[in-house]
């Protein structure tokens, strides 16, 4: 499978990329419950702030800060707003985050995406990425793309006349944007989930270039002027899966179960450092 590690410089406008489908982790499993919210200010220390200035959004508004964090200047919530938002909320999107930080990359990506029709499949820039023009992602309905700003350890998503644009079937919910730092969208036709690690800021001229997906940030977002559009479902491409307690049973719970204690009592099933317990069903295989 050497040729999925190749590199692909996006520079020429006709390019057509055929990247191999990357299995995808359903988004409302990798995110755990943060995927309730179409938008999600998880800044630190009781630090989220959400400012929405003549703006529509569809589904729920959360911010790790107390309900005053959440300013609405005519503004329409459809979901309504939890502020604060719980602990395991924040625990769920900084898992989803890292996970999606560790994720390998298929190509690499350089310019402006203007023009570029892209298959699924999980897309990198090393650093910043300053979109304009329309790139359209060709695919079917159960079609995933992951695309990681910033995989260098900096950069920022900048979109200006920016629009995203889905083959017939194809869902705006399976496409997703990690960044390393800020995500700044201005009137552009922005679609997919983004988890950006620092503030996401849209500016648009409502309803000519909505936002369809989700905005997760680590610090404040800001909506002016935008019709928003939550995602209730869709899928995280690549074969990233968040960590969890697996607990007593060995149930579904969406996410990687890690190594069960294998009958060793002292040994904990919980990758997150719990103290070991049963790990269910035991015995393997046999």
């Amino acid at each position: 499978m050497k040729f999925r590690q190749k590199y692909l410089s996006v520079c020429i406008a006709a390019l057509l990329c055929g990247a191999v489908p990357a299995f995808a982790a359903p988004a409302a499993q990798l995110l755990g419950n943060a995927a309730d919210f179409a938008v999600l200010s998880a800044a630190p220390g009781g630090l989220g702030a959400v400012t929405c200035t003549d703006t529509n959004i569809t589904g729920v508004v959360g911010s790790s800060g107390p309900q005053a964090s959440v300013t609405q200047t005519n503004c329409t919530i459809s979901g309504g707003v939890v502020a604060p938002v719980s602990a395991g909320v924040l625990t769920a999107f900084n898992g989803a985050y890292d996970a999606l930080a560790d994720q390998q990359c298929d190509n690499v990506l350089t310019g402006t995406l203007a023009g570029i029709t892209l298959t699924p499949g999980v897309y990198c820039f090393s650093a910043a990425a300053t979109l304009t023009g329309t790139l359209t992602l060709k695919g079917g309905a159960n079609d995933t793309w992951l695309f990681k700003i910033g995989t260098s350890g900096t950069g920022a998503l900048t979109g200006t006349n920016f629009s995203v644009v889905m083959s017939p079937g194809a869902s705006a919910c399976n496409v997703t944007w990690w960044v390393a730092e800020a995500a700044t969208m201005t009137t552009s036709n922005f679609q997919g989930t983004i988890l950006a690690g620092a503030a996401i800021t849209a500016t648009g001229v409502a309803p000519t270039s909505p936002f369809e997906g989700r905005a997760l940030a680590k610090a404040g977002v800001t909506l002016t002027n935008v019709a928003f559009l939550g995602c209730t479902g869709g899928s995280i491409g690549g074969t990233a899966k968040a960590k969890c307690n697996q607990g007593v049973g060995n149930g579904f719970e969406g996410c990687d179960p890690g190594n069960s204690n294998q009958g060793n009592p002292f040994r904990s099933n919980d990758e997150l450092g719990g103290v070991p317990g049963n790990p269910g069903r035991k015995g393997g295989n046999k």
